[in-house]
């Protein structure tokens, strides 16, 4: 992993390998994570948040995360000045990658390679910023619960996407009744028991599709009885059926 200044608040973080993983950090600064190719997952006490080429995250400044690829990735992170990110969301959250902001990152990346005069490099951090669109998170995120036992049991339940276990069976799990888990779930994740685990699944999902696995591959890897039934959820979450959406990933 290369890292160089691109301007004089803006540091650019390169990484092109076939998988890398890092371990728990912070940066003083904020961060925009952004994969040309590939996805890249990022992990925070908060949740994960799993994106292809037409997503970013945006990390602020101290927060602990990891992250980590899924098969061949080119990666780009840009390490930017608390002082040019005030208005900015305190919270991670996922950045819409428009055509002019894939062009402003790569532009920053060659900056950090040849650079040019500092008017030229803070106008385009400014456009940058500007151009910065953020989505609701729920797409691509999946929450981690603070409840101890709770969140031991979402850990296993994300080990094996496939295995399939009712509510009550999930309740009895953690002693509790099928009520008082229903109302803990929500509290903790503000999501459905139903809904976090196809959140689960859809991100198991997208890590297998960017390591090239096949449709059936990944449905019977994700718990679905068929192709058909994986791609008509996958398609109600995020608009697209799995081949038009990495197909266009890079130009949406």
């Amino acid at each position: 992993m290369r890292e160089q200044l691109a301007t004089d608040r803006i540091v650019v973080v390169s990484q092109d390998a076939h998988r890398f993983a890092s371990a728990r950090h912070t940066h003083r600064q904020a961060q925009l994570i952004y994969a040309i190719s590939g996805v890249v997952s990022v992990t925070t006490a908060s949740g994960t948040w799993v994106v292809p080429p037409s997503r970013a995250v945006w990390v602020p400044a101290g927060i602990e995360h990891k992250t980590k690829s899924y098969a061949t990735v080119q990666f780009r992170a840009l390490l930017i000045d608390p002082a040019e990110v005030e208005d900015l969301p305190n919270a991670c959250a996922v950045v819409e990658v428009t055509p002019l902001l894939r062009e402003l990152i790569l532009r920053l990346a060659t900056l950090a390679e040849t650079p040019r005069d500092a008017d030229f490099g803070g106008a385009v951090t400014r456009l940058l910023l500007l151009e910065l669109s953020f989505l609701p998170v729920e797409p691509l995120n999946l929450p981690t619960p603070q409840h101890t036992q709770l969140a031991r049991f979402c850990e296993w339940m994300q080990s094996d996407p496939a295995r399939a276990i009712a509510l009550d069976a999930a309740a009895d799990a953690l002693h509790m009744s099928r009520s008082s888990f229903v109302r803990l779930f929500r509290r903790e994740t503000n999501l459905s028991f139903a809904h976090w685990r196809q959140q689960a699944r859809l991100l198991h999902a997208l890590s297998l599709l960017a390591q090239g696995q096949s449709i059936l591959q990944v449905a019977l890897a994700c718990g679905y009885d068929s192709p058909s039934a994986f791609s008509a959820m996958f398609r109600r979450s995020l608009g697209k059926s799995p081949s038009e959406y990495f197909a266009n990933s890079a130009h949406d």
